[in-house]
């Protein structure tokens, strides 16, 4: 996976963060603690993730009277990419940020679970996978001096391109870029040249030719960049990947109960939230897609389903290797669960 380049200037971060800031307010003669938090994400506000952070963050000032706030950093304004924002989060460089799981591998390879080609497909699979998932992201969290809040699902990637790539012919070759190391084991059996960027860093290579397609769900404000450049969009159904919202632990042990227990029911009320919203957003989506002129590809031959389904087999078996008995039990937990729906 190549990581994207560390920014050089930290104390500039730092300052964008906003972390964690106190304001001592007067009221009728007592005085209350206002929180803010800089919240990171990548991603647009339009994004399924940024959506969700509104959301998480309306909840929580109402739920704590607004004692705590939260000021929003999208667009990789805070200065860090998703493969960045564990460790300034474990720092305390950042107090919380929304994270895409897949840019982890480095960290722990538990993150690379829900970007497993072809594994969760659905929303249903998808929300069973991180059912029985969670624990285990909890404790590798927990492991980078950090709490989970919750999680978020993205709608299964595709395939964004000037052209068509429906066939194990129009994927030789290929130029794409793809969201984690799962990805490149996965285009690579499959013949193409993919390579691991971020959705931020994607943008300019595309403009500059150096990147002929995009593995990515596309979804709202993320569909709206990549359609400036690339008109095709080939429904493979990669995945139903997953970003996660963490909080520094040092910042949540500085709540008191009453703020800790509120952000977790608006934490829990969010994470439910987008696996409802997810089952409609696809459709949503496309509406977009078509009204933009971006042509889609949802027919695909079950001779071309089945050869990625095969590409896609090395990047299950790099994670079980990695994982050992551990991810064998999580996969066994995931087939019963689906088994007993």
């Amino acid at each position: 996976m190549l990581a994207a380049e560390a920014p050089a200037m930290a104390p500039a971060k730092t300052a964008l963060a906003l972390v964690a800031g106190i304001v001592l307010l007067a009221a009728g003669g007592a005085r209350a603690q206002t929180v803010t938090w800089g919240m990171a994400n990548e991603y647009p506000a339009t994004s399924i993730q940024g959506e969700a952070d509104a959301h998480f963050a309306r909840e929580v000032t109402q739920r704590t009277s607004g004692r705590i706030e939260i000021a929003h950093q999208y667009d990789a304004s805070s200065g860090y990419r998703s493969s960045e924002m564990v460790d300034a989060i474990r720092r305390g460089d950042l107090p919380i940020g929304n994270t895409y799981m897949g840019a982890l591998n480095g960290v722990d390879p538990i993150f690379l679970l829900p970007s497993l080609p072809f594994l969760a497909t659905t929303p249903e699979q998808g929300q069973a996978l991180a059912a029985v998932a969670r624990a285990g992201y909890e404790r590798a969290v927990a492991r980078q001096n950090q709490v989970l809040l919750f999680l978020s699902p993205w709608p299964a990637a595709g395939i964004w391109a000037n052209k068509p790539v429906d066939s194990v012919e129009a994927l030789r070759g290929l130029r794409i870029r793809t969201a984690d190391a799962n990805g490149v084991i996965a285009f690579r059996a499959a013949g193409a040249h993919p390579v691991s960027v971020s959705f931020t860093d994607a943008l300019p290579l595309l403009r500059s030719g150096q990147l002929d397609a995009v593995l990515s769900s596309g979804d709202g404000g993320a569909g709206a960049r990549l359609m400036q450049t690339l008109r095709h969009f080939t429904a493979i159904e990669y995945a139903v990947t997953l970003s996660m919202v963490t909080i520094n632990r040092d910042a949540w042990q500085a709540l008191d109960a009453a703020q800790q227990e509120a952000v977790r029911e608006a934490a829990t009320e969010t994470e439910a939230r987008q696996w409802e919203v997810l089952r409609t957003r696809v459709a949503a989506n496309y509406v977009q897609m078509r009204a933009a002129g971006v042509t889609l590809h949802t027919e695909l031959s079950i001779e071309y389903r089945q050869a990625l389904r095969a590409a896609g087999r090395p990047a299950l078996d790099d994670w079980l290797r990695q994982m050992g008995p551990p991810g064998a039990r999580i996969l066994d937990a995931y087939r019963a669960r689906l088994a007993g729906r």
